[in-house]
């Protein structure tokens, strides 16, 4: 799981400069909207540390998905629009000591559809070096 600094980095940077459907904090996705309307979810799946080769510093390199709840049988065109905005807001970019790298293409596969939702996401992989 990622250091605490690194899901408050990624979530606050997501809820400041997202505006076009709700994001569900972790930990809550019983709280789907109730009206089948679409919805973020972010999720920190993965994340290795190690300490820097003769340093006083650690880094972590994981990766957290955003994943895009869309209504189903409405099409690719919202979800792959927002999968592109997605990836812009965090391709490439530095704060609060996180630093992004590329973000993959939306995963798009067999098991999209979840009820009533089409549910796919973008991975960012990232790293956030810091010392204890």
């Amino acid at each position: 799981m990622a250091r605490k600094a690194v899901i408050e980095a990624v979530t606050a940077r997501l809820a400041a400069q997202w505006t076009s459907c709700p994001i569900i904090p972790t930990n809550r996705s019983g709280d789907r909207p109730r009206d089948g309307s679409p919805f973020l979810v972010v999720q920190f799946p993965v994340a290795n540390t190690a300490r820097l080769t003769h340093s006083a510093y650690y880094r972590e390199e994981g990766a957290f998905r955003i994943v895009i709840a869309t209504e189903r049988g409405e099409g690719m065109a919202t979800p792959l629009a927002w999968a592109d905005e997605l990836a812009a807001l965090f391709r490439s970019q530095r704060f609060d000591g996180v630093r992004c790298k590329t973000p993959g293409s939306p995963l798009i596969h067999d098991e999209n559809d979840d009820g009533a939702y089409f549910v796919t996401s973008i991975v960012v992989p990232y790293f956030f070096d810091f010392q204890d």
